[in-house]
């Protein structure tokens, strides 16, 4: 794998990089909410259908699955922490492989971006510090994010474990890999974060201890299914729910030299911060490196051109994410130049089959 402008590549190459896949294409579907599970957090068989239909994609990461109750964030979000769980889950890799796709399982712990009302248990975080001016979802509607219960040193190492559990359950629930959820404002994102953790233990204060519970989570995940199986999303300098980064080039750039001894199968960017930084970021890591070009929220999506230029700053692979959403084809669509169709934002989060199944194919 070379990480340098210097070679011509493609959307619709095939990519060997990932030691344990063969990609037939670069295009990757990125993870997105769609709070589609039972209240018990199984997938069902409307999620298999909705994945298979997008199994074109070089690489599908799933949406958010929490590893314990704990770590739930919002309602009708699905979990890898009970045996029914993992088992609910065969439906939808056993789906997407037989349309001959690949599947990673975004492990994401919500850490204090959670609400009692949702899990009955009060969220945890690095620090006792709300997020400022955040509105929670919860059963009956936006809460304001409470404030979460520190973790003591050793609950936070503990914590740190429970995306090795999470990993092997998605393994045995028939995943080719997982993603750990790195980025926007969650709980490793949140010990990341100089605003939301403001301990002075080993996992705070200065850039070495605030990246501790990051490579533990993803040592814990590697020890679990192998290092070439664990990815993890980042986004510097987001500031998604008020998780503040600071010192972007030392923190990040520290974080990947730690985590690059462990092998990991990727390391998922989000277009966050400066170009610079990015770009420094891609000569940091040795290993394959995946773009989302677009900014979380923002009113673009990504796009071919978009993904074109990423590609020739040294991506290795581009993730798109709510293009997805309404056009299962996206990758025919990119190759032939297609429309693509515009999603319902007002779907995301309701349940049901529309807006989530009701998209279709392009049709000649």
């Amino acid at each position: 794998m070379t990480n340098t402008a210097t070679t011509t590549r493609s959307l619709f190459d095939t990519y060997s990089g990932l030691p344990d896949l063969a990609l037939p294409n670069r295009v990757v579907m990125a993870p997105m909410t769609r709070a589609r599970s039972t209240p018990d957090g199984l997938a069902t068989a409307q999620m298999a259908a909705y994945y298979a239909q997008r199994a074109t994609a070089g690489l599908i990461v799933s949406e958010g699955i929490q590893p314990s109750l704990l770590g739930q964030s919002n309602p009708l979000t699905p979990g890898l922490h009970t045996p029914a769980q993992a088992e609910s889950w065969k439906q939808v890799t056993g789906a997407v492989h037989a349309n001959g796709g690949r599947i990673f399982a975004q492990i994401m712990h919500g850490g204090r971006i959670g609400h009692p009302d949702t899990t009955g248990l009060r969220p945890v975080g690095p620090s006792a510090v709300a997020a400022r001016d955040a509105m929670v979802f919860t059963p009956t509607g936006p809460q304001p994010a409470p404030v979460p219960r520190e973790l003591s040193t050793g609950e936070a190492a503990r914590e740190a474990l429970v995306y090795g559990s999470a990993a092997a359950r998605a393994i045995e629930a028939g995943f080719d890999g997982v993603e750990l959820h790195g980025a926007n404002g969650y709980l490793i994102g949140q010990f990341l974060s100089s605003s939301a953790n403001r301990r002075t233990d080993a996992y705070g204060g200065p850039v070495a201890g605030r990246i501790r519970f990051a490579v533990e989570a993803a040592a814990a995940a590697a020890d679990a299914i192998g290092g070439s199986r664990v990815g993890i999303r980042l986004s510097p300098g987001a500031g998604i729910w008020d998780a503040i980064d600071e010192d972007l080039p030392e923190l990040y750039g520290t974080l990947l030299a730690e985590l690059a001894p462990l092998g990991l199968a990727y390391v998922h960017l989000e277009a966050t911060a400066e170009e610079e930084v990015l770009l420094g970021l891609r000569r940091a890591w040795p290993g394959t490196l995946i773009v989302n070009p677009a900014v979380p929220g923002g009113p673009v999506p990504a796009d071919r051109k978009a993904a074109d230029r990423w590609l020739g700053l040294g991506a290795d692979l581009i993730s798109f994410g709510r293009a997805f959403l309404a056009n299962p084809d996206l990758v025919e669509r990119l190759r032939a130049g297609l429309p693509i169709d515009p999603h319902d934002e007002a779907a995301f989060y309701t349940g049901g089959e529309k807006g989530y199944l009701t998209y279709t194919s392009y049709r000649y």
